[in-house]
Protein backbone atom coordinates (compact mmCIF):
# COMPACT_ATOMS: atom_id res chain seq x y z
CA UNK A 1 0.00 0.00 0.00
CA UNK A 2 3.06 2.50 1.12
CA UNK A 3 4.99 2.09 -2.18
CA UNK A 4 2.17 2.41 -4.31
CA UNK A 5 0.19 5.44 -2.47
CA UNK A 6 3.58 7.24 -0.95
CA UNK A 7 1.27 9.41 1.03
CA UNK A 8 2.73 12.26 3.40
CA UNK A 9 0.33 11.66 5.56
CA UNK A 10 -0.68 8.14 6.42
CA UNK A 11 -4.48 6.97 7.99
CA UNK A 12 -4.35 4.07 10.04
CA UNK A 13 -7.54 2.54 11.87
CA UNK A 14 -7.52 -0.28 14.78
CA UNK A 15 -11.56 -1.00 14.76
CA UNK A 16 -11.64 -2.86 18.19
CA UNK A 17 -8.98 -1.57 20.15
CA UNK A 18 -10.12 -2.05 23.34
CA UNK A 19 -8.07 -0.54 26.21
CA UNK A 20 -5.16 -3.14 27.27
CA UNK A 21 -1.53 -3.30 27.20
CA UNK A 22 -2.25 -4.57 23.49
CA UNK A 23 -4.11 -1.48 22.51
CA UNK A 24 -1.28 -0.23 20.54
CA UNK A 25 0.01 -3.54 19.59
CA UNK A 26 -1.40 -3.45 15.59
CA UNK A 27 -0.59 0.10 15.17
CA UNK A 28 2.61 0.15 15.93
CA UNK A 29 3.59 -3.33 14.04
CA UNK A 30 2.12 -1.30 10.87
CA UNK A 31 3.94 1.89 11.37
CA UNK A 32 7.39 -0.11 11.60
CA UNK A 33 6.46 -1.59 8.54
CA UNK A 34 5.97 1.19 6.73
CA UNK A 35 8.94 2.70 8.03
CA UNK A 36 11.17 -0.33 6.73
CA UNK A 37 9.61 0.49 3.29
CA UNK A 38 9.99 4.06 3.46
CA UNK A 39 14.23 3.41 4.58
CA UNK A 40 14.66 1.29 1.20
CA UNK A 41 12.81 3.55 -0.87
CA UNK A 42 14.92 6.69 1.20
CA UNK A 43 12.10 8.53 1.45
CA UNK A 44 10.92 11.55 4.20
CA UNK A 45 8.70 9.54 7.12
CA UNK A 46 5.18 10.60 7.20
CA UNK A 47 2.78 11.72 9.47
CA UNK A 48 0.71 9.66 10.97
CA UNK A 49 -2.90 9.55 12.08
CA UNK A 50 -3.90 6.67 14.20
CA UNK A 51 -7.63 6.36 14.79
CA UNK A 52 -8.20 4.12 17.79
CA UNK A 53 -11.94 2.84 17.90
CA UNK A 54 -14.26 0.80 20.32
CA UNK A 55 -17.62 1.24 21.43
CA UNK A 56 -17.97 4.10 23.90
CA UNK A 57 -17.94 2.42 27.02
CA UNK A 58 -13.99 1.61 26.34
CA UNK A 59 -11.75 3.11 28.84
CA UNK A 60 -10.23 5.58 25.78
CA UNK A 61 -8.67 7.38 29.29
CA UNK A 62 -6.26 4.51 29.55
CA UNK A 63 -5.38 4.55 26.60
CA UNK A 64 -4.30 8.13 26.28
CA UNK A 65 -2.75 7.70 29.73
CA UNK A 66 -0.51 5.61 28.38
CA UNK A 67 0.19 6.75 24.63
CA UNK A 68 2.90 9.60 25.30
CA UNK A 69 5.57 6.72 26.98
CA UNK A 70 4.62 4.62 23.91
CA UNK A 71 5.50 6.94 21.51
CA UNK A 72 8.46 7.76 22.94
CA UNK A 73 9.45 4.28 23.11
CA UNK A 74 8.20 3.54 19.64
CA UNK A 75 10.24 6.06 18.07
CA UNK A 76 13.34 4.94 20.03
CA UNK A 77 12.94 1.36 18.45
CA UNK A 78 12.46 2.85 14.82
CA UNK A 79 15.75 4.12 15.43
CA UNK A 80 17.47 7.32 13.54
CA UNK A 81 15.29 8.36 11.12
CA UNK A 82 11.75 8.07 12.26
CA UNK A 83 10.85 12.77 12.51
CA UNK A 84 7.35 12.28 11.34
CA UNK A 85 4.42 13.93 13.48
CA UNK A 86 2.13 11.39 14.94
CA UNK A 87 -1.31 12.10 16.08
CA UNK A 88 -3.64 9.75 18.34
CA UNK A 89 -7.60 9.84 17.90
CA UNK A 90 -9.75 7.81 20.04
CA UNK A 91 -13.30 6.70 17.86
CA UNK A 92 -16.24 5.53 19.88
CA UNK A 93 -18.50 4.04 18.40
CA UNK A 94 -20.04 0.56 16.73
CA UNK A 95 -17.98 -0.11 13.40
CA UNK A 96 -20.69 -1.67 12.08
CA UNK A 97 -21.86 2.34 11.02
CA UNK A 98 -19.84 4.62 9.48
CA UNK A 99 -17.25 5.62 11.67
CA UNK A 100 -14.85 7.93 9.27
CA UNK A 101 -14.96 10.29 6.23
CA UNK A 102 -15.36 8.77 2.49
CA UNK A 103 -12.14 8.34 0.92
CA UNK A 104 -9.77 8.79 4.58
CA UNK A 105 -7.89 5.81 5.45
CA UNK A 106 -4.73 3.73 4.23
CA UNK A 107 -4.94 0.98 6.39
CA UNK A 108 -7.84 -0.44 8.55
CA UNK A 109 -7.10 -3.29 10.78
CA UNK A 110 -9.48 -5.55 13.23
CA UNK A 111 -8.54 -8.40 15.04
CA UNK A 112 -10.94 -10.97 17.38
CA UNK A 113 -13.57 -8.30 17.45
CA UNK A 114 -16.13 -8.91 14.12
CA UNK A 115 -17.04 -12.12 16.11
CA UNK A 116 -18.96 -9.78 18.26
CA UNK A 117 -22.58 -9.41 16.73
CA UNK A 118 -24.72 -6.01 16.16
CA UNK A 119 -27.46 -7.15 17.91
CA UNK A 120 -29.08 -9.97 19.47
CA UNK A 121 -30.53 -12.25 16.58
CA UNK A 122 -33.88 -13.10 16.71
CA UNK A 123 -34.89 -16.34 18.24
CA UNK A 124 -31.81 -15.94 20.19
CA UNK A 125 -34.32 -17.17 23.56
CA UNK A 126 -35.16 -20.62 21.50
CA UNK A 127 -31.43 -21.76 22.55
CA UNK A 128 -32.04 -22.90 25.73
CA UNK A 129 -29.71 -22.51 28.77
CA UNK A 130 -26.77 -21.59 26.32
CA UNK A 131 -24.75 -18.66 25.14
CA UNK A 132 -23.70 -20.07 22.20
CA UNK A 133 -23.85 -22.61 19.24
CA UNK A 134 -24.31 -25.99 21.45
CA UNK A 135 -24.75 -28.98 20.11
CA UNK A 136 -28.09 -29.06 21.35
CA UNK A 137 -28.64 -25.56 19.63
CA UNK A 138 -31.99 -25.40 17.48
CA UNK A 139 -31.51 -25.53 13.57
CA UNK A 140 -33.43 -22.30 13.59
CA UNK A 141 -31.02 -20.55 16.08
CA UNK A 142 -27.81 -21.15 13.94
CA UNK A 143 -29.76 -19.80 11.09
CA UNK A 144 -30.68 -16.94 12.94
CA UNK A 145 -27.05 -16.00 14.07
CA UNK A 146 -25.48 -16.85 10.40
CA UNK A 147 -27.63 -14.31 8.99
CA UNK A 148 -27.21 -11.37 11.64
CA UNK A 149 -23.72 -12.36 11.36
CA UNK A 150 -23.77 -12.09 7.28
CA UNK A 151 -25.86 -9.07 7.68
CA UNK A 152 -23.55 -7.49 10.19
CA UNK A 153 -20.56 -8.48 7.94
CA UNK A 154 -21.75 -6.64 4.77
CA UNK A 155 -22.42 -3.92 6.32
CA UNK A 156 -18.83 -3.63 8.36
CA UNK A 157 -17.61 -4.17 4.21
CA UNK A 158 -20.19 -1.67 2.94
CA UNK A 159 -18.51 1.19 4.95
CA UNK A 160 -15.19 0.51 4.90
CA UNK A 161 -15.26 0.66 1.43
CA UNK A 162 -16.64 3.92 1.51
CA UNK A 163 -13.48 5.21 4.07
CA UNK A 164 -10.38 3.67 2.83
CA UNK A 165 -8.42 5.50 -0.15
CA UNK A 166 -8.61 3.60 -3.89
CA UNK A 167 -5.44 1.36 -2.94
CA UNK A 168 -6.08 0.96 0.49
CA UNK A 169 -5.46 -1.49 2.59
CA UNK A 170 -7.76 -3.71 5.52
CA UNK A 171 -6.45 -6.86 7.82
CA UNK A 172 -9.46 -8.85 9.64
CA UNK A 173 -8.12 -11.43 11.60
CA UNK A 174 -11.25 -13.63 13.11
CA UNK A 175 -12.40 -16.81 15.22
CA UNK A 176 -13.02 -19.81 12.35
CA UNK A 177 -13.02 -23.40 13.29
CA UNK A 178 -11.73 -26.61 10.94
CA UNK A 179 -15.42 -28.59 11.01
CA UNK A 180 -18.51 -27.54 8.59
CA UNK A 181 -20.53 -27.95 11.67
CA UNK A 182 -21.74 -24.88 13.06
CA UNK A 183 -22.55 -26.70 16.59
CA UNK A 184 -19.16 -28.21 16.60
CA UNK A 185 -17.35 -28.05 20.18
CA UNK A 186 -14.25 -27.21 18.46
CA UNK A 187 -12.95 -23.66 19.92
CA UNK A 188 -16.08 -23.12 22.11
CA UNK A 189 -14.77 -24.93 25.55
CA UNK A 190 -14.58 -21.52 27.12
CA UNK A 191 -18.10 -20.31 26.48
CA UNK A 192 -19.31 -23.34 27.61
CA UNK A 193 -17.10 -22.54 30.87
CA UNK A 194 -18.59 -19.19 30.60
CA UNK A 195 -22.06 -20.27 29.90
CA UNK A 196 -22.29 -22.72 33.23
CA UNK A 197 -21.21 -20.13 35.46
CA UNK A 198 -23.80 -17.41 34.40
CA UNK A 199 -26.05 -20.32 34.68
CA UNK A 200 -25.44 -21.57 38.07
CA UNK A 201 -25.26 -17.31 39.05
CA UNK A 202 -29.01 -17.27 37.64
CA UNK A 203 -30.05 -20.24 39.64
CA UNK A 204 -28.47 -18.40 43.12
CA UNK A 205 -30.65 -15.45 42.14
CA UNK A 206 -27.03 -13.22 41.54
CA UNK A 207 -28.29 -12.78 37.90
CA UNK A 208 -31.89 -11.84 35.91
Amino acid sequence: MYTKLRPRTVSIADLGCSSGTNAFGAVSGIMKAIDCVRKKLRLQSPEYNIYLNDLPGNDFNAIFGSWPQHLQDLKKEMGEGFDGECFCNGVPGSFYERLFPTNSLHFVHSSYSLMWLSQVPRGAEENKRNIYLAPNTPPCVVKAYYEQFERDFETFLKCRAKELVTGGAMVLTILGRISEDPCSREGCHIWELLGLALSDLVEQVFLK
